[in-house]
């Protein structure tokens, strides 16, 4: 009887841990962080990405950089975590034409193939990630 109860203890932990929305802040956080790492490390990539409508693609790719890893760091800081998750969710609406226009030119430059389906399949999981952001954030409208 012990064991089953210890186990079920151990599940309900487990669940619990997964569930809290605190572990998602460093998760998400630190997700930010290295996404916003790499737009200093490699910003033509980012760079690339960008919609030709917009100028100054250099700076701007450095600046949201900045932003992500602003962002990142805030929502693991209980004292600026509010900001930080509107701040990011605003970030995450500000890049969504960059994950268009990834998938456009993809698609005009190899039709559809395995690389283009997953670019066209992330322009609805950024709003998963927007959702993530918020619940983990601890929002409250």
């Amino acid at each position: 009887m012990l064991m089953i109860f210890s186990k079920l203890t151990l599940s309900l932990i487990t669940l619990s841990t997964i569930l809290d929305p605190e572990i998602h802040r460093y998760v998400i956080g630190s997700l930010f962080i290295l996404a916003g790492i790499l737009h200093f490390v490699k910003p033509a990539f980012f760079m690339k990405i960008m919609p030709d409508y917009l100028p100054w693609h250099k700076p701007l790719v450095l600046i949201s950089g900045f932003f992500e890893i602003a962002g990142g760091i805030g929502i693991m800081i209980s004292s600026f975590q509010i900001l930080a998750t509107w701040g990011l969710i605003l970030l995450l609406l500000a890049v969504f034409p960059a994950n268009i226009t990834m998938f456009q030119k993809a698609h005009h430059k190899h039709d559809f193939t395995l690389y283009t389906w997953l670019l066209l399949l992330r322009l609805p999981f950024q709003f998963v990630l927007i959702w993530w952001v918020y619940w983990a954030g601890a929002l409250s409208l």
